[in-house]
């Protein structure tokens, strides 16, 4: 594969109704916002998986079977910059972070070409280093419905070496969580892959990818509990499902949650610490706390034990 890519595939599963249709129709009408012959691309250059083996257009899915599209940045796809404005926290000559408001995209991805993170920073930047043209400047993400602290590079060598520090774990991460019933103090050390039914979804199983989190809860009410985690291993959901795994799901998340009502997923990037890519200084960024989780932390524990659990 030369070209760019985005970096995660999106993966779909062929329904009955598709079953009978040839892979590039498929897709195309998967994909409305892309036309056959992109498809047909795609496949040809082998940037489509069908259970894991590489595609020919002319194949017709059966129901079941796993379709992997790693959609590349063609003339088709073009990332633009937009001016949208954004709440910068901190920035220097060679790092950006903001407090990332819940709803927005970090990177282009199938169905959010435009509006994301990536489309604002272009706006504001100009210029950003990459080595993948669907992602200048980022060097981590966030959920679309997760809130709070988002980091990005300015310069190549800043790009560069905080990679490597999320990579080698040593960006020091804390989130904060509404959480529906109370969950167990101190570390959870449990495995985490792909739900083995519901594809779309990350589970605790015996054979998935190490992930531990530590686990502070710091106040608790009658259904409704808040708590501080600190992630020590990157996995895609990581608090959500570790949350779920302990019977104390994020409030209003609609894939691990339950349903107990919240406008979105109450979890918030609350603390990012870490020494500087360039200058070796120790920093530590804070986003302040959205308007509705402060709602829902009220009713939990009222301002000033908010306060207090959270100094």
């Amino acid at each position: 594969m030369t070209q760019a890519s985005s970096p995660d595939p999106e993966t779909i599963f062929v329904t009955e109704t598709e079953s009978s249709l040839r892979l590039d129709k498929l897709l195309t009408l998967r994909y409305p916002q892309h036309s056959r012959t992109y498809f047909q691309y795609l496949i040809e250059e082998g940037f489509v998986l069908l259970n894991g083996e590489r595609a020919k257009k002319r194949m017709i899915p059966e129901e079941g079977d796993e379709i992997e599209v790693c959609f590349q940045l063609t003339p088709e796809i073009s990332v633009e910059a937009e001016s949208i404005p954004l709440d910068i926290i901190y920035e220097d000559e060679y790092i950006l972070a903001i407090n990332k408001p819940a709803g927005m995209v970090v990177h282009p991805a199938p169905g959010h070409w435009s509006g994301t993170f990536v489309n604002a920073l272009l706006g504001y930047c100009k210029q950003l280093p990459s080595q993948d043209p669907l992602r200048p400047g980022i060097v981590h993400r966030l959920d679309k419905d997760t809130s709070g602290v988002l980091l990005a590079a300015k310069t190549i060598e800043a790009h560069q070496k905080l990679i490597e520090k999320f990579a080698n774990r040593t960006m020091e991460k804390t989130y904060l969580a509404i959480c529906v019933g109370k969950p167990k103090n101190g570390i959870i050390s449990a495995p985490i892959g792909r739900h083995p039914v519901n594809r779309k979804e990350m589970a605790v199983i015996p054979d998935g990818k190490e992930a531990v989190t530590d686990v502070h809860v710091v106040a608790i009410g009658n259904q409704l509990s808040l708590a501080l985690l600190k992630p020590k291993t990157g996995r895609t959901h990581q608090i959500r499902v570790h949350l779920k795994h302990l019977g104390a799901p994020i409030l209003g998340d609609e894939v691990y949650g339950t349903k107990v009502p919240a406008e979105r997923q109450m979890l918030h990037a609350y603390r990012l610490s870490f020494i500087h890519p360039i200058t070796n200084v120790p920093l530590t960024i804070c986003a302040p706390i959205p308007c509705d989780m402060k709602h829902w932390l009220q009713q939990l524990c009222g301002p000033s034990l908010c306060r207090a659990a959270l100094a």
